[in-house]
């Protein structure tokens, strides 16, 4: 993650539990708001980057609440969305968020996206100079809830059930490893992405697509992914995420020893993490620069 990360004061272990707490806490009440006021015919609102990066009404309810509610219990913390709006932080916290992550599935009716909520210290907005101390990922149709808080473990929830702590096993080999990815909505970074995966889809097990990047992070601790890889990653899409893996025992980074960031994320157990970042870094070097 960085020495500069790594340098950063984090909370006391108090704090860190009430942390990640409300980060659950709120993570479900968002995932109940935009599954319950889901209209039926949901529309597009209007779009960021490209015409198929979707941005709902939904989105920007969301993220309203989880601002509001983050301000009302902690107002000197930060809050950086998807979304439009933030705040600088008065306190060492910043808020993370992301109130759907897939939204494109969420559009869809498809039952694979999720809620992302992670309290981090450091400036988000700049790769290596940050770290996520504890968050929340919620899956809304699926019950399904992943926690975590720096040195508290990784843990995974169903419905109303107990928690169920995740802790990574021994890896398979790379070459029978399931590896989830993601694309970019931009063609002509999808278009790298795809000669990228051209180079590696033949080392390893299978390839899988779900379409949120939370959600695959926390695949890979709970260990229906065996490791992961996407370039593009915002830290919103990643925080919570990030810090489940990393909890459960995992290793997360970019290449070549750099931070997770958006030029790319690796995840997976640590020696499988290895074998698959190497193989990304010579699949890079064999496709060259993304253009444009």
């Amino acid at each position: 993650m960085g020495t500069g990360a790594a340098d950063l004061a984090v909370p006391s272990a108090q704090e860190l539990e009430q942390l990640e707490g409300l980060a659950l806490e709120l993570a479900l009440e968002a995932g109940r708001l935009i599954v319950d006021e889901r209209p039926d015919d949901l529309g597009v609102s209007h779009t960021k980057s490209t015409a198929t990066d979707i941005v709902t009404v939904m989105d920007q309810r969301a993220q309203d609440l989880l601002r509001s509610r983050l301000h009302s219990a902690r107002p000197q913390d930060g809050f950086l969305g998807e979304e439009e709006g933030g705040a600088d932080t008065r306190s060492q916290i910043t808020w993370v968020v992301d109130p759907i992550d897939g939204t494109v599935n969420y559009l869809y009716g498809i039952p694979s996206y999720a809620v992302s909520v992670a309290a981090v210290v450091g400036d988000p907005a700049t790769a290596g100079a940050w770290r996520p101390v504890a968050g929340a990922v919620v899956n809304p149709v699926t019950a399904e809830s992943f926690h975590a808080r720096l040195s508290g473990g990784a843990w995974r929830r169903v419905a109303s059930g107990p928690d169920e702590a995740l802790r990574l096993g021994e890896p398979p080999e790379l070459g029978q490893a399931l590896v989830g990815t993601g694309f970019g909505y931009d063609a002509r970074r999808r278009v790298w992405q795809g000669r990228v995966l051209a180079e590696v889809i033949g080392q390893v097990r299978d390839i899988r697509r779900i379409g949120s990047a939370a959600l695959d992070l926390c695949a890979v601790a709970a260990g229906s992914l065996d490791c992961y890889f996407e370039r593009g990653l915002n830290a919103w899409d990643m925080a919570a995420a990030w810090l489940v893996v990393t909890e459960a025992g995992g290793a997360v980074t970019g290449l070549a020893g750099a931070p997770p960031s958006g030029a790319m994320v690796v995840a997976g157990a640590p020696l499988l993490h290895g074998a698959l970042e190497r193989v990304l870094r010579a699949a890079v070097e064999a496709v060259g620069a993304e253009i444009g």
